[in-house]
C-alpha cells in the first residue's frame, strides 16, 4: 500500500475521533509510538498524518504536552446584517453586538492614524493623490483570544472633525458616527479571497503553522453613491464562517 494512502488513513481516523468528541479540546493525542503500534506504520507515516491535521487547524503540536486537539469554535458572521437597523437599546458596534449574541465576550485593542493609503485602498475611496485618510487600526478579541483584525479607512476630509479620527473605542460604531455626519451607509460591495498569512500576521493573531487567513473587503456607500468607508479585515480560516443568506425578489 502506498505511503500517502497510510498517512491519509491515520489522518482519517484521528479526524473522526476529534469530531465525533472522543477527543475533546485540549485533549492529548496518542503519542507517535502508540499510534505506530496501533496502525502498523513507520514514525515517518505518523508524523505525515499528524502534519496534515495540523494544517487543518484540528491540532496543535506542543514542545512539553506532545499533539493535542484545538478549539474548534469559529465565529459565525453574517456580513449582510452590518447594515441592518440593531434594536433600538443596543449601543455597541456590529462587531461587539455579534459576538455577544453568540454568548460570548468581545474586547479590541484600537489604533487611529492619518495616512497616505496604498493605491488598493486610494482608489477604493476615490481620493486624489495628495488626499489622505484616517485608517482605525483593530485587533479583535473573542473570549481573550485574538480572532481578527480589522483596518477601516475614512477620507479625512469627511472625518477629520468627527470621533472616527480620535484614538479610542466608538461604543456604538463608527457606521453609526457616518450616519450622524449625513452619510448614512446604504451599499456595500464586498470582496473575498483567501491566502497565507504574512510573518507580522502570524505573530499578531497567533496563528498556528499552517493556517490560511481569509481576506475580507468591505466598501461603503452612502446615498450619493460616494465611497466612504473602506474596512479590510485578516480572518483566520480556522476561526470563521463567512454566511450570507440571499432572497429572491
Amino acid at each position: 500500500m502506498a505511503r500517502s494512502t497510510l498517512y491519509q488513513l491515520v489522518a482519517s481516523d484521528l479526524r473522526r475521533t476529534i469530531y465525533s468528541g472522543a477527543l475533546a479540546p485540549g485533549d492529548q493525542l496518542p503519542t507517535e509510538a502508540e499510534l505506530m503500534h496501533a496502525h502498523q506504520v513507520s514514525r515517518n507515516t505518523v508524523r505525515l498524518a499528524l502534519g496534515e491535521l495540523v494544517n487543518e487547524g484540528l491540532v496543535t503540536r506542543t514542545p512539553r504536552r506532545g499533539t493535542v486537539v484545538r478549539e474548534r469554535r469559529p465565529l459565525l458572521m453574517h456580513p449582510q446584517r452590518e447594515l441592518r437597523p440593531q434594536p433600538q437599546e443596543e449601543t455597541r458596534e456590529a462587531f461587539a453586538w455579534a459576538v455577544s449574541q453568540e454568548g460570548r465576550v468581545p474586547s479590541q485593542e484600537i489604533e487611529v492614524s492619518i495616512v497616505r493609503p496604498a493605491e488598493e485602498i486610494a482608489s477604493r475611496l476615490e481620493l486624489a493623490d495628495d488626499e489622505l485618510a484616517v485608517v482605525r487600526r483593530r485587533l479583535r478579541f473573542v473570549d481573550g483570544q485574538p480572532y481578527n483584525t480589522n483596518d477601516s479607512y475614512f477620507p479625512l476630509a469627511l472625518v477629520g472633525d468627527s470621533e472616527i479620527a480620535r484614538p479610542g473605542d466608538i461604543e456604538r460604531g463608527a457606521n453609526k458616527v457616518l450616519e450622524e455626519l449625513g452619510h448614512r451607509q446604504v451599499r456595500v460591495v464586498d470582496d473575498i479571497w483567501a491566502r497565507m498569512p504574512n510573518s507580522a500576521e502570524t505573530e499578531r493573531l497567533q496563528l498556528q503553522l499552517g493556517t490560511p487567513v481569509i481576506v475580507y473587503l468591505r466598501v461603503g456607500y452612502d446615498e450619493d453613491h460616494t465611497p466612504v468607508r473602506v474596512a479590510v479585515s485578516v480572518l483566520p480560516a480556522d476561526k470563521h464562517l463567512i454566511r450570507y443568506e440571499l432572497e429572491s425578489r
